[in-house]
């Protein structure tokens, strides 16, 4: 069922029971040794490709998320870090179904009036874009969603390592406005500590600059940061940005 637009508002979109542990250390892109309070050593799935920076300190209160699917090498998934400006979501999932519901209850002004929403939308190749949205035929709103995670001074940045895909993504946007169509590249700091927005071209200047290119040729950006606790995420304020 839909959540209305003042129940996703009040209530979020729900974490799964989290179980509270303490990061021993995250040792590959996609797996971190967590102690849970039972004393337990347990290996959790780290659903986030990038570097993790400043979220990924060892011997900080975490949260995951335990699943009995018999095809899962690892059961626990993490996905929350306690930093000490703000807890951190670092499951890149979320916000794509964050951002999808939130547009669906028209909580996103700037994305209101479509009448259909898809999602993991084939648009050229190899290439998908996280949604579109409809009206009709010709009148389509293609959007991309990146998870925010880095911050630094107040600074939300992206990426926060270097990111070809990303750039694939942008140049991606960039081919559909030549098109006719509308396109916005979205990103979500799963994180309360941020007041501005800024491409981190000390990390990837490609993507800073092709960035900055995109929205010359008419790709728009959307910038907000999140609400978190630990029952739920939700989107908060729309943040403004610098290039």
């Amino acid at each position: 069922m839909r959540k209305t637009k003042n129940a996703l508002a009040t209530e979020g979109l729900a974490w799964p029971t989290l179980l509270p542990g303490t990061l021993v250390k995250r040792y590959n892109r996609f797996i971190a040794d967590i102690t849970l309070t039972d004393g337990r050593t347990i290996s959790a799935h780290c659903p986030n490709s990038g570097s993790m920076l400043a979220c990924c300190e060892p011997g900080r209160p975490v949260y995951v998320s335990f699943h009995d699917n018999p095809k899962r090498k690892l059961k626990y998934t993490w996905e929350l870090i306690e930093m000490p400006g703000s807890i951190v979501g670092i499951n890149t999932q979320v916000p794509n179904r964050l951002v999808a519901t939130s547009i669906e209850a028209d909580l996103v002004p700037d994305l209101n009036g479509y009448h259909s929403i898809s999602r993991e939308v084939k648009t050229s190749g190899k290439t998908r874009l996280d949604i579109l949205l409809r009206n009709g035929e010709k009148d389509r709103c293609y959007v991309e969603i990146k998870n925010c995670t880095l911050v630094e001074d107040e600074v939300a940045r992206f990426p926060d390592a270097v990111t070809s895909r990303g750039l694939k993504h942008l140049l991606e946007l960039e081919s559909l406005v030549s098109e006719g169509f509308r396109c916005v590249i979205f990103y979500v700091i799963q994180r309360m500590d941020a007041t501005i927005f800024h491409p981190a071209d000390h990390i990837d200047p490609a993507y800073g600059k092709e960035l900055r290119r995109a929205l010359k040729h008419g790709v728009e950006i959307l910038v907000y940061d999140t609400q978190i606790d630990l029952k739920a995420i939700r989107l908060n304020r729309k943040i403004p940005y610098r290039l």
